[in-house]
């Protein structure tokens, strides 16, 4: 009966899981551009209570620099992982000594 409503909450969830794809999937740069772009966009609004705050904390979120592509320390490989470098020793079992079901 009422297909417009429905529509534009199918139309709404389509555009937020592009939207998040292309954050979590896209280039890392391409995050601090939304992001700046969107605090810019929001500066420009007439003042409206806790709009600037918001796109001040975008601001913030837009300087922030990419990191490496794991989120991790940006060393890629250039030290052992900490699995390696455990310091309990592995402990192995002779497979005749594996009892069988």
């Amino acid at each position: 009966m009422h297909f417009l409503p429905d529509d534009a909450v199918v139309g709404l969830a389509l555009l937020a899981s592009i939207v998040y794809a292309l954050i979590s999937l896209g280039p890392k740069t391409l995050r601090g551009r939304l992001l700046g772009g969107a605090s810019a966009v929001l500066l420009r609004l007439p003042q409206i209570p806790g709009v600037s705050e918001f796109a001040l904390r975008l601001q913030r979120a837009a300087a922030l620099k990419a990191t490496g592509s794991c989120g991790g320390c940006d060393n890629c490989g250039s030290e052992q992982s900490p699995a390696a470098s455990s310091a309990a020793p592995e402990v192995r079992i002779p497979v005749s000594k594996v009892g069988k079901r």
